[in-house]
């Protein structure tokens, strides 16, 4: 099997940013996935489950609920490994633009009071684990990281090649 791109990007060198994960095209239309990282992998501590599904739940609302982008909102949820979430978009939009989207459905997340969005039983498949004080605490820490030290670009992943040029592959 290939390895997919996702598992090509260099995880040792990745930093909390906005980065293009792909594109793709869905009945003539173009589909960004955002890479909406929040913490650096394997340095910083994963979000605890109960935040960032909090925040996937507060931001998700947010995103189908804004005027602007709600018409373009594909999908919203968190990476398995509890470092980020993806944005499913429909169309492609510069850095500077999806970086503000983000600043302000974060800032959303940290100013945000009452019965977090969907958290009953009957609305979520497991309404008990949410944490929102921890998902203002995770949304507040990374809106400060999105003003204070942008990254959008990939680090290159250099890989080791083996006998006929095949490419060495640690994951």
């Amino acid at each position: 099997m290939e390895l997919i791109a996702s598992f090509a990007v260099d995880h040792t060198n990745l930093h909390p940013g906005i980065y293009v994960s792909r594109r793709d095209t869905v009945g003539g239309e173009a589909v960004t996935t955002y890479d909406i990282r929040m913490t650096s992998p394997n340095q910083e501590p994963a979000l605890a489950p109960a935040a960032i599904h909090t925040i996937e739940h507060i931001v998700a609302t947010y995103l189908r609920n804004d005027p602007e982008w709600k018409d373009r909102i594909v999908y919203w949820g968190p990476m398995g490994c509890l470092t980020g979430n993806y944005l499913l978009v429909k169309g492609e939009y510069p850095a500077e633009e999806m970086r503000q989207l983000m600043i302000r459905s974060f800032q959303h997340v940290v100013d945000y009071e009452g019965e977090v969005p969907g958290s009953t039983s009957a609305t979520c498949g497991n309404y008990l684990m949410h944490d929102l004080p921890m998902a203002k605490w995770e949304a507040r820490r990374y809106v400060e990281r999105l003003k204070t030290e942008f990254r959008s670009e990939y680090a290159k992943v250099e890989r080791k090649i083996v006998d006929g040029g095949r490419q060495f592959f640690d994951a």
